[in-house]
């Protein structure tokens, strides 16, 4: 007996289609207005402008030689008359991070502290990291339509599990000294989780971020099929023309973009902020007593 699983699929599509339509303008809407939101501030900065942010950005967090690159880098852009689509990319990838960081950070905390929800949810990620990326644009145009939200939707999630794993991962490898400490010094759960497991944490969960940011790219691209937009058009519009010079300008672009997103990202978690290095906890003292006094004074 042979089992109709598309069929199936569609079913569950079409009862969806027919009994939630408020639902899914209401999450239209809530995400087109934090699409919107952020490539109205990001195309509203002159190009100048916001060649100097990312320089000062590249600056502040790589060094000297990288805002140079970055520099030279988005200069090219904009000679390629990329800047715009450029913009309408990142606006693409900063929402589609922010959506998947406030599903995914929250849900990888709570793997972490139960195992059976970790269980729950692991095989669902794994589905979502294997599904080919196509896949995910036929449901998202079916709910939405075509534009910018089924795309930022699709890669939320495409790009979501690294985030979810790797909070995960990180809160799990924080020493167990540290979790005693804090428990012997009387930390609640809550303080526990922000003063001593997230801030150890941290490198972990930057490099899911990280990744989350890289796939974000790569599907936002990807979506410009069912009219996301931005540089993803130009591959696109190569593709169908066949022209190599067009799609080689897009290509680059999207490298350019990846290369400068991955080097800052990839600085926020080996050089931490001075809030979160405050809030750290890395015991001076020998001592279950000092190591718990460290949790909440670090600086003594």
């Amino acid at each position: 007996m042979d089992f109709e699983i598309g069929s199936g699929v569609d079913s569950v599509v079409n009862y969806i289609l027919d009994n939630f339509g408020p639902m899914l303008d209401a999450i239209a809407a809530g995400i087109g207005f934090v699409t919107d939101g952020i490539l109205n501030t990001l195309t509203a900065v002159p190009m100048p402008v916001g060649i100097a942010i990312f320089a000062a950005l590249s600056l502040w967090r790589v060094g000297v030689g990288f805002s140079v690159f970055t520099v030279i880098a988005l200069w090219l852009v904009q000679h390629m008359g990329l800047w715009q689509a450029t913009m309408e990319t990142l606006s693409l990838v900063v929402a589609s991070t922010f959506i998947a960081m406030l599903i995914g950070l929250p849900l990888g905390i709570a793997m972490a502290r139960r195992d059976s929800v970790a269980a729950g949810v692991r095989p669902i990620l794994d589905l979502m990291q294997t599904m080919p990326a196509f896949v995910y644009l036929i449901p998202a145009a079916m709910f939405f339509g075509l534009g910018a939200v089924p795309g930022t939707i699709a890669t939320v999630i495409f790009a979501m599990p690294p985030v979810v794993r790797l909070t995960n991962l990180g809160i799990r490898q924080v020493h167990p000294e540290f979790i005693e400490a804090g428990h012997a010094f009387g930390c609640t759960p809550s303080q526990l989780l922000f003063k001593v497991q997230l801030p150890n944490a941290l490198p972990s969960i930057m490099a899911g971020i990280n990744q989350t940011i890289m796939l974000s790219l790569s599907m936002v691209v990807i979506a410009s099929m069912i009219g996301a937009g931005g540089i993803g058009n130009t591959v696109l519009t190569g593709i169908q023309r066949l022209d190599v010079g067009t799609g080689f300008e897009g290509g680059l672009a999207v490298v350019i973009l990846a290369v400068i997103l991955d080097r800052i990202t990839q600085s926020l978690g080996k050089k931490p902020a001075t809030l979160t290095r405050l809030f750290a906890f890395r015991p001076t003292r020998t001592g279950s007593e000092a190591q718990a006094a460290a949790v909440l004074n670090p600086t003594t």
